[in-house]
Parts: structure tokens; sequence; C-alpha cells
């Protein structure tokens, strides 16, 4: 009785799941359709903004991208999409600094994971919704994203300021020297004081102790001490 219990349930559920399924097909075949023509509305066709299609760098209106080539973007891609190769040059101030030189980006192996965008410090990356990117060749989906010229520094940008104006850094190291010729004088004036106390303490010492010796003069004797020359009296013989 229980067998023909179980089979009419699983097939009353089956019924139910059989209905729901046709109802999102009939609704869906009686929903308009669209075409989009393309590629002939090309020009008009609207892609979603959060559509992604390519990694680029962000440019500014005079042609400089963001990017420190710090490496984040690069560690943090799971397929190893991302190549960036560094350059050493030479600051106004004579230091050294490490700047972009390549970054390479290989489209065919990216999972648009976003974790490259999301990370970087700068806000240096983004990914456009330009999706037309079919090549015949697997080699030309790796591009090099910084294709445009550098463009060199201004030559009338102002010299880099220094750390700290020299007449305040003037200054400071004038007041350092004076405190520290202040503390030095005090320990000299300590230094005397203590000595002056150490030579006066022996004199009252020597005093003290002649006070005692005033009582009896350094002639007297004793009676009962005899000169040291003074030989004892021989006893005198039983024989008499």
């Amino acid at each position: 009785m229980s067998s023909v219990k179980e089979y009419f349930q699983g097939f009353g559920k089956g019924l139910k799941s059989l209905v729901s399924g046709m109802a999102v097909t009939g609704k869906e075949l009686v929903t308009p359709k669209i075409t989009e023509q393309y590629p002939e509305n090309r020009d008009t066709l609207k892609i979603a903004d959060r559509f992604r299609a390519e990694l680029t760098l962000k440019y500014d209106a005079e042609g400089r991208h963001k990017c420190i080539a710090c490496g984040i973007c690069q560690m943090n891609c799971p397929n190893g999409t991302i190549q960036l190769t560094t350059k050493m040059v030479d600051l106004p101030d004579g230091k050294k600094k490490r700047k972009l030189d390549k970054y390479m980006y290989d489209l065919g192996s990216c999972t648009f994971c976003m974790l490259c965008v999301t990370t970087c410090p700068q806000d240096a990356l983004e990914f456009t919704n330009d999706f037309e990117q079919a090549v015949f060749t697997r080699d030309k989906l790796v591009k090099q994203l910084n294709y445009r010229p550098e463009v060199p520094d201004a030559p009338g940008a102002p010299a880099p300021k220094p750390a700290m104006d020299p007449e305040k850094l003037a200054k400071i190291k004038a007041e350092a020297l004076a405190k520290a010729a202040k503390i030095k004088a005090e320990k000299e004036a300590a230094a005397k004081a203590g000595a002056g106390n150490a030579s006066a303490a022996p004199a009252t010492a020597d005093v003290a102790p002649a006070a005692p010796s005033s009582a009896a003069p350094a002639t007297e004797k004793p009676a009962d001490v005899k000169p040291a020359d003074e030989k004892p009296a021989a006893p005198e013989s039983d024989n008499k």
C-alpha cells in the first residue's frame, strides 16, 4: 500500500514541474522577438556599460597614464594575463625612480574577473565595452596597453622643493647648538660645586681630633710610667 502512495506522490511532483516548465515556455513563446541587425546597426548599437570586453590604461588629456608599475595587478591575475616590464629613470634631484616600460596584456587568456581593476591603488585600469576583438591569429590578442608615446616632463616645470626651508633648517640647528652649550655649562658648574664641597670636608675632620689632646700637656708623664733606659734593680741574695 505504501508503494502505491509513493508512486502517486512522485507522479504529482513530476506533473507539477512539467506544468511549471510549460508555463515558462509559453510565456517566452508569445514574447516579441528582437533581432539585432549586426553589423548594419553598429553605429547605433548600445552595449551595456558594465560589459567587460578589453582591459585598457586610463589616459588623461595630456596623454599620461597613472600606472606606477607596482605590479599588484600582475600578482593578482589568476591566469598570468598581465606581464609588466619596468625601467629606472633619473629624477631632477639626482634620485632614481622605477617607471613602467611595457604593459603586456593577453586578451585570449583573460577571464574578465576584474581583480586587476579593483586592486589597482592608482585607479589606472578599466574595462571597455568594445566587444569587437575578433582576429585571425592568437598572437594578435597579446597587446601592449601603454602603446602611446611617453610624454616627457614640461621643460618649465618647477624644481622639486627641498624637504625643509634652508632658513628654517639653520634656525633649528642654531637652537640645538645653543641648547647643547647651555647643558654643557650647567654640567661644568655642577662639577665645580661638587669638587669644592669635597675639598672642604677633610679640613673639619683634621680639626676635630685635636680637642681631646689639649686636656693633658704633652710633657706630662703618668706617675707609674718608668723611663725606657732605666734598668730594674737586681734582687738581693739570700746568702748574706
